[in-house]
């Protein structure tokens, strides 16, 4: 297909699909004429790759143009891959005090230990956690610390999950894709699945609503 065509398919402009060329992001077509290039599906993937990159994950083009390096480069095992695309959407906030953050990043590395997973001490999810479990102590919410291996449990079911799906995808553009975008929006899902699920667990622990029978009114739900 011509820039014209690759174009219409892909939903960007022509002069954007110009600019991710001249900054590499891109990969060149083939040359058919001084002025003309064809393309075809492997554009058309990487285009939405380079937009789950800018637009989804809020990247700036020159982190982006590392991401796609890493991605072409034949040194890079999948599981590199799609580390580096999961790094993208990590955001690391200082939540807790650096003793609360030592304290709790010796916690999440036992936490890894017991759980047995594959997980390096310098990974940034390592630091994520702990930031959070950090927090959760100086807030004193112990209890939900105290049940840290029952979560562990439940995102390690998800993960799976997560990663069956990604192996799915043909080549390695669509699997740094589905990281990126399956993890801002999954994120987005879980947190509503979440809340869906804690309202019914909160009607079966502290309401003793019946539910409406025959001509009974029913009973409006506090939760909305």
């Amino acid at each position: 297909m011509r820039v014209g065509e690759l174009s219409s398919l892909s939903g960007v402009p022509t002069p954007t699909i110009k600019y991710y060329l001249r900054e590499g992001l891109l990969p060149p077509g083939e040359r058919t004429s001084r002025n003309q290039a064809h393309y075809d599906d492997r554009h058309l993937r990487r285009l939405r790759l380079i937009r789950a990159l800018l637009d989804v994950g809020g990247l700036s083009v020159a982190v982006a143009r590392d991401v796609i390096a890493a991605l072409d480069s034949p040194d890079t095992g999948t599981h590199k891959v799609l580390g580096a695309a999961q790094q993208t959407v990590i955001r690391t906030a200082a939540y807790c005090d650096d003793d609360a953050r030592e304290d709790a990043t010796a916690e999440v590395l036992d936490l890894v230990r017991r759980q047995g997973w594959k997980v390096t001490t310098d990974s940034p999810s390592v630091a994520a956690t702990a930031e959070v479990l950090g927090a959760l102590r100086q807030l004193g919410l112990h209890e939900f610390v105290d049940r840290l291996d029952d979560y562990a449990r439940a995102a390690d079911a998800i993960a799976a999950t997560d990663l069956d799906l990604v192996r799915r995808r043909p080549d390695t553009d669509g699997m740094a894709e589905a990281v990126i975008l399956g993890n801002i929006l999954g994120d987005a899902l879980l947190a509503a699945l979440r809340r869906l699920a804690q309202v019914h667990h909160s009607a079966e622990l502290f309401t003793d609503v019946q539910a409406p029978q025959g001509d009974q009114a029913p009973q409006d739900d506090p939760h909305g």
